[in-house]
Order: structure tokens, then C-alpha cells, then sequence
């Protein structure tokens, strides 16, 4: 074979993956969560800023609560549970932005079904600043509740699922979400562990996707269908569907009014957006609990995809915040996507 013909059979250099953004919802929330980033990485703070001044006097309380050593009101809280997940999912979704990745799709779970939104153009930022407000003060009202992390499929759980206890979501086919009232909860979370079932506490007093917030939740419709929506800009996969979200549910006021007591296919959804071909699916939220159940779908284990998250997957230090962002950072440039890096190479200097 001569070398005209060697260099042919050798072809392009294969493309890099593209990038999907991951976007956790509650649970995933913890004390200081992202802090290392704020005031060191402008593109965050402004992101983390413009959330804080649309909620007016109660985003100085909030942002207090939030780089606080002894915050006033607790972290699962879902007055800032709820709000501080959106904005740093949403303020980590603009940095990755920034570095001039466009994501071929975002995947939000949860609260971050609405970051996905915002930052696909669904939303602008004090719209859904003001929508998610208007959430969590009428969801406030809720009676006692909570979610439940269960090993087990879907279907092994309709035994113990009584006194408006139902599954709340499906993360993988052997990590289900329940969820209710506290009591009948308690009672189910009992029954689970006598039988052998392995059970977490989900961190939340609040008993989301779940009927208990049916009637609280559809309340904020009317607030929804106010606001100015529009078509996303960018593919978003809903965890509410398990597909790509579409016009008419993008613009339904009532999709997203139900949302807080609607469950959660994320396991669905995270099978569509990987049967699309090879990606590289990227955690831009705290912790790495999505990471941990997309590295269990084939498409990551037979090493057709891959997952990186942006933060630490537990709590750590402020400086390792801003190491785990430049080390995501180059993790994307390694996989062969050119980036903007100049803030974040400094970030991993800074210690």
C-alpha cells in the first residue's frame, strides 16, 4: 500500500463529544455550596448576583444564609434549598458558557429543570427568580413531608406505597425516590428496612413530587401564564416527560405550575439524551450525584460517553471548588474542545 493510500485509510481526526449539561435538584444542596467560586470567578458572581438582586430584600437574606457560618435560615430549607440550587446551577451553566462551549443539550433534575430552561431562553433570569419564589413561599404552607431513597426498581415498591406515599422518582432502574407526608413516610421508610430494602433520607422537609403539593402547586399558574416564555434556544431534555421538551410544554403555564408534585423520569430522560449518539455529559450543579448515576448507564460504562462534574462530590474547601472547576475545565479541553480558560487558569493558581 503505498502512503497516499495509508494517510486516506487514516481519515479525520474524530470530532470531540459533544457537551450535555446535568443540572441536580434537591437533595444535592449542602452548606456553602459553591462558595469558592464567589468573588474569584467574575462569570459566577455576576450569574449568582443577577438571582440575588431580582429577589430583592430577600435575596441580601438569602446570600447571606449562604456564605454565612451560622446561616439564620437552614440550608435544606426549601426557601434556600430550591433557590440556591437554581442559581448556582444556573451560575455554573453561564461559566461553562463562557467558555465557549454550546451544549448540544441540558438535562435539569428537579429545580434544575427550570435552570435548564433559563438558560435555554425559556426564562429570563428575573422571571424565573420571581416564579421560583412565588414556588417555594406558597409551597411553604405544605404540611410535614419529605423524599426517600430507596435501591430497588420501581415496581418492588407499590407494596409500601400508602397514605399518599408514591413514587416520587426514578434516577436509575435501581434507585427509585419516594415521597409524602412525613408520618405515612416514616411508616413506609420502616416497612422498607424490615424487609431488607436499603433506604437515605433524601435532604428535604418538604414532600416533593408528591400529591401533597398538588393543590399548593397549581396555585402559581396563573403567575406562569403571566410570563413572558418562549421556544428553547437550546435542546432541553424534561425529567417531567423523559424527552425533549417542545414548544407546547415549554409555554404550558401549567407544566410548569405542577412541577413541584409531578414525578421525576430522570433515568428516561437521561436514556434519550445518551441514545443520541456519544457525549460528554457534564455536572454543573453541587456534589456529584447525577455524575454517580449516569456513570451506571451502558452508554458510560461501555465507554461510548463520559461524565465529569464540575464541583467536588462532597463538601470541601473553598479552594477546592475552584480546583474542581479548572480541573473539569481542562477534563472538556483534553476531550478536544478549544476553550476560553484565561479566568478559570487562574482560579487553579489562586489555592
Amino acid at each position: 500500500m503505498d502512503e497516499a493510500s495509508i494517510e486516506a485509510g487514516r481519515g479525520e481526526p474524530e470530532p470531540p463529544r459533544p457537551v450535555v449539561l446535568l443540572l441536580p435538584g434537591q437533595g444535592s444542596q449542602h452548606r456553602h455550596m459553591a462558595v469558592g467560586l464567589y468573588r474569584h470567578e467574575p462569570v459566577f458572581t455576576a450569574a449568582m448576583d443577577e438571582v440575588f438582586d431580582a429577589l430583592g430584600p430577600a435575596g441580601e437574606l438569602v446570600r447571606h444564609d449562604w456564605l454565612a457560618a451560622e446561616p439564620v435560615v437552614p440550608i435544606d430549607h426549601l426557601t434556600r434549598s430550591q433557590v440556591l440550587l437554581f442559581a448556582v446551577d444556573h451560575a455554573l451553566g453561564r461559566l461553562v458558557l463562557s467558555w465557549g462551549v454550546r451544549p448540544v443539550a441540558l438535562l435539569g433534575h428537579s429545580v434544575g429543570e427550570l435552570a435548564a430552561a433559563t438558560l435555554a431562553g425559556v426564562f429570563s433570569v428575573p422571571d424565573a427568580t420571581a416564579l421560583l419564589w412565588d414556588r417555594v413561599t406558597r409551597l411553604a404552607a405544605a404540611p410535614p413531608g419529605g423524599m426517600l431513597a430507596v435501591a430497588a426498581a420501581a415496581a418492588d415498591l407499590a407494596p409500601y406505597l400508602r397514605g399518599d406515599v408514591v413514587v416520587g422518582a426514578v434516577n436509575s432502574p435501581r434507585q427509585t425516590i419516594i415521597a409524602g407526608p412525613r408520618e405515612p413516610l416514616q411508616q413506609a421508610a420502616a416497612a422498607l428496612r424490615r424487609d431488607g430494602f436499603v433506604c437515605a433520607a433524601v435532604a428535604a422537609s418538604t414532600a416533593f413530587h408528591s400529591p401533597a403539593l398538588a393543590e399548593l402547586a397549581a396555585g402559581a399558574a396563573p403567575l406562569f401564564a403571566a410570563t413572558a416564555m418562549r421556544p428553547p434556544a437550546l435542546t432541553v431534555y424534561s425529567g417531567y416527560t423523559g424527552s425533549v421538551l417542545g414548544a407546547a410544554e415549554a409555554l404550558s403555564p401549567s407544566f410548569w405550575a405542577r412541577q413541584p408534585a409531578a414525578p421525576v423520569w430522570f433515568w428516561s430522560a437521561l436514556d434519550a439524551v445518551l441514545g443520541t449518539g456519544a457525549v460528554l455529559l457534564c455536572e454543573a450543579g453541587p456534589g456529584q450525584g447525577l455524575t454517580m448515576l449516569a456513570r451506571r448507564h451502558p452508554e458510560v460504562t461501555g465507554d461510548r460517553s463520559a461524565v465529569v462534574g464540575l464541583l467536588p462530590a462532597r463538601p470541601r474547601q473553598p479552594a477546592e471548588d475552584r480546583q474542581a472547576v479548572a480541573a473539569a475545565a481542562a477534563r472538556i479541553a483534553a476531550a478536544g474542545h478549544d476553550l476560553r480558560l484565561a479566568g478559570t487558569q487562574a482560579m487553579a493558581t489562586a489555592g
